[in-house]
């Protein structure tokens, strides 16, 4: 896959300086013939929509081909979180069918505990947004449930 990224990466860079060097090569002409200045301009407009559009189509297609990469590798699901202090939190993770306790810290990330049994979490308890964002909303006074 990095090899295709790679090998429209080039194919946009030889486009590109072939609209540049094609761009160039008018205007050394345009100074012996005053009357080509519509045609130069208009040229070069068009190269520029091509570079453009160009960079539009390789960020769609990196886009693409990132996102199919992540569909099928969502093993690990982080469950609930609970901070236990201003930078210290406890993550509880599904990998599989198994699920750990692990503790985040700014230095650190360890695995505290490897459930036996694992807990059952029912959709509706497991935070859609972000901590930060559903605080956020709750100073606004506004209610996740009203988006609903």
């Amino acid at each position: 896959m990095k090899g295709m990224v790679r090998g429209i990466t080039a194919v946009g860079a030889l486009l590109v300086s072939e609209a540049v060097i094609a761009a160039a090569e008018p205007a050394a002409a345009s100074t012996a013939a005053p009357g080509g200045l519509g045609a130069q301009l208009a040229q070069t407009v068009i190269g520029l929509l091509l570079v453009v559009g160009l960079i539009f189509f390789l960020a769609w297609l990196l886009r693409r081909m990132q996102g199919s990469a992540q569909q099928g590798a969502q093993v690990i699901e982080v469950i609930g979180t609970r901070a236990i202090g201003p930078r210290d939190r406890l993550l509880l993770v599904q990998v599989g069918k198994e699920q750990i306790l692990i503790g985040h810290t700014p230095g650190s990330i360890e695995a505290l505990h490897v459930l036996a049994e694992p807990v059952d979490v029912p959709a509706s308890a497991r935070q859609a947004t972000p901590e930060f964002a559903q605080r956020l909303l709750e100073l606004m006074g506004k209610d996740q449930k009203d988006k609903k």
